[in-house]
């Protein structure tokens, strides 16, 4: 669908790009002619990832913590000047159980990664983006940030939170040439998600069996979703397929109409 013409030379810049949806990102637009720039909070996964994606800046950085983000930006900068599509892609699922079960520290960490790095990445790009005449900056919310998610309260404010940032941004940097985008992923086939099974599965009583059918009840074509559907939706509006596209809250998850 994209040929090695799309994106030749675009810089792309992705957190949490060395593995899963992230990684799936990394490799597309790298297949499509893009130089591709990732961080990443696991060292390992970066080294593999850099290895794997020939041309590429990897570099191990947590995206809660603004000293490492910063160095990560300065490099991409030093070399290669600035960015042309960056992708907001950190995130966690953070604790599952009603609210009153939750810590107020298990709350902050999973703010802190979902909100705080999304603020430290879009801070970076807005003023990079605007130097650089345009481009398109696309984060990652869920289609908890377009419903209600009962037992995962602090990860459907994170994601709404999200959109509310979107929204701001596409109106402050459109007049600059910058498209704000923000692709809302149903439940993705991988190890994350398997992960928030687990934990969903202790918090509820209910096998990981049951959560998976309860899953794909609320969702209209009765599927789950490939890292690949969702890199999909990135290279479309990141591409000149998009170049008008601005300000929208992107799902790709079959059409969730519940995750009660």
């Amino acid at each position: 669908m994209y040929s090695e013409d799309t994106f030749r030379d675009a810089r792309v810049v992705i957190t949490a790009g060395a593995s899963g949806i992230g990684l799936v990102y990394a490799r597309r637009f790298a297949a499509a002619g893009a130089r591709v720039a990732l961080c990443d909070v696991d060292a390992a996964a970066v080294a593999a990832a850099g290895a794997d994606i020939t041309g590429s800046i990897a570099r191990p950085a947590d995206v809660t913590d603004e000293a490492q983000m910063g160095a990560f930006f300065l490099e991409v900068e030093e070399r290669w000047g600035g960015a042309d599509v960056v992708i907001a892609n950190a995130g966690t699922g953070g604790p599952a159980g009603l609210i009153e079960s939750h810590s107020l520290e298990a709350w902050r960490a999973c703010i802190a990664v979902n909100l705080d790095g999304a603020f430290l990445t879009c801070r970076w790009a807005a003023r990079v983006l605007k130097e650089g005449g345009g481009g398109s900056l696309i984060l990652m919310s869920s289609s908890a940030g377009l419903h209600g998610y009962p037992n995962r309260s602090p990860y459907a404010t994170s994601k709404w939170g999200i959109i509310g940032l979107m929204k701001t941004l596409a109106m402050e940097l459109g007049p600059y040439g910058v498209r704000v985008n923000a692709i809302c992923p149903g439940s993705v086939e991988g190890e994350r998600m398997d992960r928030v099974l687990a934990n969903e599965a202790k918090a509820t009583g209910l096998t990981e069996a049951e959560l998976r059918a309860r899953y794909v009840a609320g969702v209209s074509l009765r599927s789950w979703v490939s890292a690949d559907d969702v890199a999909d939706a990135a290279l479309f509006l990141a591409s000149p397929a998009g170049a008008k596209i601005s300000g929208l809250a992107l799902p790709v998850d079959g059409h969730t109409h519940s995750l009660a």
